[in-house]
């Protein structure tokens, strides 16, 4: 498993690739969103735990506080499953 950040943060749709865990985040999470509204999409993600989350968590909370909208796409049913165990899943602005 590569402890190198999946991607770097183009805009405006960004294309996740690969385990979205505690050794790849970290560089993603402290990276600066780009500014405008942005799409996330996940189809291509392979893994996910906690901290991919908390990534996602912090990202709504950038774009919120610049007034930006974020959309996430096809995110792994995984990720979804964490934040209904942790009750955060209705603050997830997941397309249709």
């Amino acid at each position: 498993m590569s402890s190198t950040p999946p991607v770097s943060l183009p805009e405006p749709t960004t294309s996740l690739k690969g385990a979205l865990t505690l050794r790849t985040v970290a560089g993603l999470a402290r990276a600066p969103l780009p500014s405008g509204d942005l799409v996330f999409d996940f189809s291509e993600v392979t893994e996910v735990d906690s901290s991919a989350l908390a990534l996602v968590l912090t990202w709504l909370r950038q774009a919120k506080a610049r007034g930006s909208v974020i959309e996430l796409r096809a995110l792994p049913e995984s990720l979804l499953a964490l934040a209904r165990l942790y009750g955060v899943e209705s603050l997830l602005p997941v397309a249709a």
